[in-house]
């Protein structure tokens, strides 16, 4: 991740990558639940692992000197306990599938929304279209995922959308501020394990001490290092090399790839519904992807 001009077939290849990433990811949060772990005890993976190889990096490279004291505050809150606690929660009231729906499948919508508003740009017409056949078909998909009819589903959705948000937000600051890999791992692990660890440590449930060693060292291992290091570096650097579009048109097909994790994994079945709905979500999506204009 060199900060010349990076080919845009990186770009592309480190968007699917992450796609690859989160939809596992989803699986692993999906068994969560299983292994009697608090949601506090996953952020705290997320921020403490991490930050155990990202310590001596940042010591060694110092990415704190090439950000304000401004950047800091905002990019570690942008990706801090509150975004993640957010996305965590959802999971407490929404199935897990709805999570890659709604935190995946809405950011080509919160990405024009926010182009148009900040950026005064607006998107081309096959744009517009594609995100028009996105949400259709992650509207599609969170209706037939609701076969649990739960009542507070939505409350969960809310949660997932909220996180879609803040996570829009870190993609278009990686682009617009050209952040580099240590910045990211900085802002992202090092301030928030400082500020996060010791609260949980001392005030926060914990159910730690009680979890099978299995399914904990997944958890640990998944949770605390690949969504947190490999999937913010792949992200940045998308967002730099094909921008913030792109990248997030081709995370919408994170629900997609859940689902047939999901199918082949945890053995759950895709009716007519739902692979219809994935069939228009990929049409979308190959609409919406334009080439980056550097």
């Amino acid at each position: 991740m060199s900060n010349g001009s990076p080919s845009p077939v990186s770009g592309f290849a480190a968007a699917w990558c992450i796609v690859i990433v989160w939809s596992f990811w989803l699986i692993v949060s999906r068994v969560a639940n299983e292994s009697g772990l608090t949601i506090y005890d996953l952020a705290a993976f997320r921020y403490g692992l991490a930050s155990l190889i990202a310590l001596p990096l940042c010591l060694y490279y110092k990415p704190w000197r090439t950000l304000s004291l401004f950047q800091i505050i905002v990019l570690s809150f942008i990706l801090g306990p509150v975004y993640i606690l957010i996305v965590f929660s959802g999971f407490l009231y929404a199935p897990a599938a709805h999570g890659g729906i709604f935190m995946n499948g809405v950011l080509p919508v919160i990405s024009i929304l926010f182009a148009i508003v900040l950026m005064r740009s607006l998107p081309s017409f096959r744009q517009v279209f594609g995100a028009v056949l996105i949400l259709i078909s992650a509207i599609a998909l969170a209706w037939d995922a609701s076969v649990s009819s739960e009542e507070g589903a939505w409350i969960g959705d809310l949660h997932f959308v909220i996180g879609a948000i803040f996570f829009s937000i870190y993609i278009i600051l990686s682009e617009r501020w050209n952040l580099g890999a240590m910045q990211i791992i900085f802002c992202g692990t090092i301030v928030n394990a400082v500020l996060y660890l010791p609260v949980w440590w001392l005030w926060l449930p914990s159910g730690l001490a009680d979890a099978p060693i299995g399914p904990l060292l997944v958890q640990a291992v998944y949770q605390g290092f690949v969504p947190n290091l490999i999937g913010l570096l792949f992200i940045a650097h998308a967002s730099r090399t094909i921008g913030n579009g792109n990248t997030s048109f081709i995370l919408a097909a994170v629900p997609g790839g859940g689902a047939i994790l999901g199918a082949l994994i945890l053995g759950e079945n895709l009716n007519t519904i739902s692979i219809l709905a994935l069939v228009t979500l990929t049409t979308g999506l190959l609409l919406s992807v334009r080439r980056h204009r550097r």
